[in-house]
């Protein structure tokens, strides 16, 4: 066997691994851009009215003042004038109406509406939402809404189904827009990205990776959260987010402990390392005599008859104490 073919084998597969690696380690936690930013300008809006269900089966406000006072202006329209005061209904119920305008959005598209009970109604179930406009907050109507009441699926509170919340419904493609919220994307020279994270690694990462893929300054970061962006002249504006968006970022690993105090939930990495120590607390002490994760201690801790609630205790006290290797967010 030629021992310079051995060498040279044991060469090629080195330089196979070591591309395996850096490969791997790159792409671990890359993400496209468009996962992890957004578009200035690029938003939803959110709309807002009051409206009437009706044909309610007896669920309806017995005596809401301003349910009888709505149908009653209501009734006026066509050509019917009766007071307030004479209205007993309980097949009506006046509600406030809510709905997300997506960007981009043109006039004729549908979207769902919510439907919420202001009043005393106790169900909402087999109404139908009069037509009720929907504005911003400019005042202005952008869509609206009629339709027969969807009930959604059943409330969940414990782990256990239990029964719908009836008061508040959905009509699904209740809400017809009527106004659209114009952009002139294509005529713009420049867009800023805004990461959802706050990162100074993060914005250059960004930066460097789209001017690499453009070979020339397109963008530049800004701070922690923003990138400026300066369209080629060879790409339209939408040509030029298509690409940009779809373009894999490294984006730096971040260990964090979220704790959710009412209902006593700890989620975290297993990869989470929790210095050495001593901890005591309540009738309980753990020793930790080297470098443990976080998941050895709440194992340990709930070998010691720890409840949920005083884990969170006990996490929050390490996190005080800078034994904690990672960011505690706390709900």
């Amino acid at each position: 066997m030629n021992p310079f073919l051995d060498k040279f084998e044991k060469f090629l597969a080195i330089i196979f691994f070591s591309m395996l690696y850096v490969f791997i380690s790159t792409n671990l936690f890359a993400q496209k851009i468009k996962d992890i930013s957004n578009i200035i300008g690029v938003r939803s809006n959110q709309l807002i009215g009051y409206g009437l269900v009706v044909g309610l089966n007896g669920t309806g406000d017995s005596s809401s003042k301003f349910t009888s006072q709505t149908l009653s202006n209501l009734l006026k329209h066509v050509n019917v004038t009766i007071n307030p005061n004479d209205i007993k209904a309980k097949n009506v119920a006046a509600v406030m109406v809510t709905a997300t305008l997506p960007p981009f959005a043109r006039e004729g598209d549908k979207i769902d509406v919510t439907v919420s009970s202001i009043g005393d109604a106790t169900s909402l179930q087999g109404g139908v939402l009069l037509l009720t406009p929907l504005k911003g907050v400019d005042g202005k109507i952008y869509a609206l809404a009629q339709g027969p009441i969807t009930m959604g699926g059943f409330n969940l509170r414990g782990g256990k189904k239990q029964k719908h919340f009836t008061t508040t419904v959905k009509v699904l493609n209740g809400a017809t827009v009527e106004r659209a919220v114009v952009w002139d994307l294509y005529h713009q020279k420049r867009a800023t990205l805004s990461l959802k994270r706050s990162d100074f690694n993060l914005a250059v990462n960004v930066q460097n990776t789209i001017n690499n893929f453009f070979h020339q300054q397109v963008a530049i970061a800004t701070d922690p959260r923003t990138v400026i962006l300066r369209k080629p002249k060879n790409l339209t504006m939408p040509e030029f987010l298509a690409e940009v968006q779809n373009l894999n970022v490294n984006v730096p690993h971040t260990n964090i402990i979220v704790i959710d105090e009412r209902t006593g939930t700890v989620v975290a990495g297993g990869d989470i390392i929790v210095n050495p120590g001593v901890i005591v607390y309540g009738n309980f002490t753990i020793k930790i005599k080297k470098p443990t994760s976080i998941l050895e201690l709440t194992t340990d801790l709930k070998k010691s008859n720890a409840t949920p609630q005083d884990i969170i205790a006990i996490i929050e006290n390490l996190r005080a104490a800078n034994s904690i290797n990672a960011k505690v967010v706390i709900n």
